[in-house]
């Protein structure tokens, strides 16, 4: 029978953790101060949140103006003329389109506000007739409710001979009638109730239109940011790359030159969808007979800009004043809007992008709600440039470089001009 073998103590090797793999003081105190100075960063980002996003807008803009002055650069048109040139010329073209269907739109425009509450009632009663409880339910009141407050509403020294006849009135009387009595019409009550949820989301979507001064300076702040940024991008595509290690900066610079590349792709893919959605649109209004079509084409246009949310909420006005005619008019506007987006997104978009940026469509949705929920219209607004602004980064530095995946990142085939060599200092 063996015994067992019990190590001697003194053969036994202590092998002490390496000093280097412990935190040491100052080791702490630098990661503390990253991480202090993370959250001061994110907290004044969140309270100047506003002028980042104005900022970011006119980054943006920035982009495509540059890529305009390479191409007027090769004419030997200087870069601060060339990006000058641009702007102006653009918002000289959008003022000679606006002072040309200025007046059409103005009239239009007055028409919808005074045609829409119509278009809301045809609606509501067509809703109503097919389905009164879901009617109820949106105007937020009970049938059954409302008949007990209108008993309790009788006078009640009325005789019982001349309740009868009203009693038998209203069992007769449908549920619509009711709550007429009541709350004076089912199209008063849903505009009412229409009314406060647009003020209050207004108010909430929509802050930055409060101020005229602010919104005013806030355009100004990104065609001027556009110009410089358009006259003079090296100076500041070198300043960022300063904050890198000299072994890391090449990379960095393809990272910013695609990610340059695919902000620029986006933006431009989107002010041609905005013009092409725009006046498709107002063809296709005009052609059913649907009223408003220039200003419900305008409101297509803009919300273009958008994805996802835009053509949805662009969609909404124009089926209701498709209800002025008929509900079949209506349903035919829904019909026609889908169509249009199904075309836009299936030709028009992967023709102009040629392959788009390869965004997940669950991840733009939640991006979209996230930055709205935070920011408001501005940060629904960004909310796609800026997920691809993130991606890319992300795409080349941590799945291609960290991981060592294979990544395709879109690019345009264009090369950006180099850039000078970095001082050393």
């Amino acid at each position: 029978m063996t015994t067992p073998t019990h190590d001697n103590p003194k053969r036994r090797k202590h092998h002490p953790r390496p000093a280097s793999a412990s935190w040491r003081s100052a080791d702490i105190l630098r990661a503390a101060a990253i991480v202090a100075g993370l959250l001061i960063f994110l907290k004044l980002l969140w309270v100047a949140n506003e002028i980042v996003i104005v900022a970011f807008l006119g980054t943006l803009f920035g982009v495509a103006v540059a890529s305009g002055v390479d191409k007027l650069e090769r004419f030997r048109v200087p870069r601060g003329v060339g990006a000058a040139f641009i702007v102006v010329s653009a918002l000289m073209v959008l003022y000679s389109l606006g002072s040309f269907v200025a007046p059409t739109i103005a009239q239009q425009s007055h028409e919808l506000k005074q045609r829409l509450p119509d278009a809301v009632e045809r609606a509501e009663k067509w809703l109503n007739s097919k389905n009164p409880s879901l009617m109820s339910s949106l105007l937020g009141t009970d049938t059954t409710q409302a008949s007990s407050d209108s008993a309790k509403a009788r006078p009640a020294s009325q005789p019982v001979s001349q309740k009868a006849p009203a009693a038998k009135a209203n069992d007769t009387a449908s549920a619509e009638d009711t709550v007429n009595k009541v709350h004076g019409g089912p199209s008063t009550a849903l505009r009412e109730n229409i009314g406060k949820r647009l003020v209050g989301s207004a108010r909430y979507i929509f802050p930055f239109v409060t101020s005229t001064l602010e919104t005013l300076a806030g355009l100004v702040l990104i065609l001027m940011m556009s110009i410089y940024i358009g006259a003079d991008p090296m100076t500041y595509r070198n300043g960022i790359l300063h904050l890198f290690p000299k072994q890391k900066r090449e990379r960095m610079g393809e990272v910013m030159t695609a990610t340059s590349t695919m902000l620029r792709k986006w933006l431009v893919t989107q002010l041609i969808a905005m013009l092409v959605i725009g006046a498709a649109s107002t063809i296709a209004l005009l052609a059913l007979g649907v009223k408003a079509p220039f200003a419900l084409g305008i409101i297509a246009g803009l919300l273009e800009f958008v994805p996802t949310v835009g053509p949805i909420l662009s969609a909404v006005p124009a089926i209701a004043m498709g209800f002025l005619d008929s509900p079949e008019k209506a349903l035919y506007v829904g019909l026609t809007y889908m169509g249009i987006q199904q075309l836009e997104n299936h030709l028009l978009i992967p023709l102009l992008m040629k392959g788009g940026m390869d965004l997940p469509p669950v991840l733009t949705i939640v991006t979209q709600a996230l930055m709205a929920l935070l920011f408001g219209f501005l940060g629904l607004m960004i909310a796609v440039p800026l997920l691809a602004a993130v991606i890319v980064p992300v795409k080349m530095l941590y799945v291609e470089d960290a991981l060592g995946d294979d990544m395709i990142v879109e690019d345009s085939g264009e090369v950006e001009p180099a850039s000078p060599p970095l001082p050393d200092g």
